[in-house]
């Protein structure tokens, strides 16, 4: 009896551009998350396909888990004393 492994399915992700109106998937690699210590702090952002504007959106804790989930890179923002 021989195993096989199947290859994992990219995640992708389903945004919007604020700006051009756009709709469109995103692969994990295509989106960054900062995780502060606020909601002001705490978003996600990528680069518009269509337009090339860079679009940061704000992160509550379901938005967090679904990308941390998917793969997407994070950054932990520290309050400097």
């Amino acid at each position: 009896m021989s195993a096989t492994v199947a290859a994992p399915v990219p995640v992708v992700f389903k945004a919007a551009c604020p700006d051009c109106r756009a709709r469109f998937e995103l692969a994990a690699t295509a989106i960054r998350l900062a995780i502060g210590a606020s909601r002001r702090t705490t978003f996600y952002s990528f680069t518009c396909p269509e337009c090339d504007t860079s679009v940061r959106k704000p992160a509550g804790e379901r938005i967090i888990e679904l990308l941390t989930g998917g793969g997407v890179r994070t950054l932990r923002l520290h309050q400097t004393v």
